[in-house]
């Protein structure tokens, strides 16, 4: 048994420490709460569930599991964290070779049949808020959804306390604490120390700011949201609107169905703006919201009038090559890095933990391979499937 340390209680922490624990470690958690952390990228109403992935077989597999698991953690906590109301993704030109949505289709036909192509007829058939528009082609995935994010961070950190894990808020990371090349735990509240054989460190957007020698390979980027009042309800319903991707890859928008408060989530998946998170710029420009007024208005008419409700920014920690970073330091015994989710690591929580444990206790993974300490990768290298990143690159 091993004393872990997890630094940051958000959706990586969190399973984390629920995997550690059940491994039999002693685990303690800490984070400056409240929990979820309001600066959180975990602390939202919805992150999309899917197993697109364009060509990427290992996010496609590592998907399809987790949507499992998130049926098992419905069943598990008697709650519904994880809502199946199908992912749409859209778009105007016929799908070809190399395309986001061709790509995936291709995956699913030779794996699981997952993915329905859809044309225009269909499409404004089935889902009448996209009728007046020029989308006319896509992909369908009834097995797909979203989470409620910040509901299921808190849910989850509640389930890691009933097992034993010491969760502390409140409690704020100052500076790992370091012999030599050896990490032995970390000061907190700026004098405080905990003692750790191994520090775990899940701090999302933050990672580069206090641990400034990763900012060779992590960049905090902000992303507006913006949540609409519709004026017809009905139009955006779960059953007629599911979560969606219009032309993705090159606008970034997606979305989701109406939720229980009447509110529909638009945002974009973009190359989005540098910032801290403390950063003053944290909140959404006049630019961002008339180019969002602008891309409603041509794609949902019904959404045009709509009142904005509520914005924030979504910070991502980003990797050079969109893949995530969960590793061992080479130059550091006893840390582990688990950040760089690059705006898509949410729908994988119920796999992450047992990742990020396989990393602790230097376990084989195949995944873990292609999340390796990588400094070496250059900006640019590669980018997720879905993401919008022309203007970055």
């Amino acid at each position: 048994m091993s004393k872990i340390l997890i630094v940051g209680a958000g959706i990586n922490g969190v399973t984390a420490a629920i995997a550690l624990k059940q491994r039999g470690h002693a685990v303690r958690l800490i984070d400056p709460g409240p929990i979820p952390h309001p600066g959180a990228a975990s602390t939202d109403i919805s992150k999309a569930v899917r197993s697109t992935y364009g060509s990427d077989e290992d996010y496609t597999e590592l998907a399809e599991r987790s949507v499992r698991l998130w049926h098992n953690w419905n069943t598990q906590f008697g709650k519904t964290l994880y809502h199946e109301v199908g992912m749409l993704f859209a778009r105007r030109t016929p799908m070809k070779p190399g395309d986001f949505e061709y790509e995936s289709f291709q995956v699913s036909e030779r794996r699981s049949g997952r993915l329905e192509g859809l044309d225009q007829n269909r499409l404004r058939t089935q889902f009448p808020a996209w009728s007046d528009n020029d989308y006319a082609f896509g992909v369908y995935e009834r097995e797909a959804g979203y989470a409620e994010s910040g509901f299921a961070v808190s849910t989850l950190a509640a389930h890691a306390m009933d097992l034993g894990v010491q969760l502390d808020q409140g409690c704020h990371f100052s500076r790992l604490d370091e012999t030599g090349s050896k990490v032995r735990g970390a000061i907190v509240n700026g004098k405080d120390r905990i003692a750790a054989d191994v520090v775990v460190m899940t701090t999302g957007a933050w990672t580069p700011y206090i641990l400034p020698f990763t900012r060779n390979f992590f960049r905090a980027t902000g992303h507006a949201v913006f949540h609409f009042k519709p004026s017809n309800p009905s139009l955006f319903a779960p059953e007629r609107f599911p979560v969606f991707g219009a032309d993705i890859s090159t606008t970034g928008y997606y979305g989701f169905p109406l939720n229980r408060e009447g509110v529909v989530k638009i945002a974009n998946h973009g190359p989005g703006r540098e910032m801290s998170p403390n950063s003053p710029q944290r909140q959404v420009t006049a630019e961002e919201e008339a180019r969002i007024r602008d891309f409603v208005r041509k794609t949902f008419p019904a959404l045009a009038d709509a009142p904005i409700v509520f914005t924030r920014i979504c910070l991502y920690c980003d990797t050079h090559d969109g893949h995530f970073w969960i590793a061992r330091d080479p130059d550091r015994a006893g840390l582990v890095i688990a950040a760089g989710d690059s705006g898509h690591g949410f729908k994988f929580a119920p796999a992450l933990g047992d990742i990020i444990a396989d990393a602790v206790e230097e376990k084989d993974n195949a995944f873990l391979k292609k999340f390796r300490w990588r400094p070496e990768v250059r900006p640019g290298a590669e980018k997720e499937g879905a993401r919008y990143l022309q203007e970055w690159l």
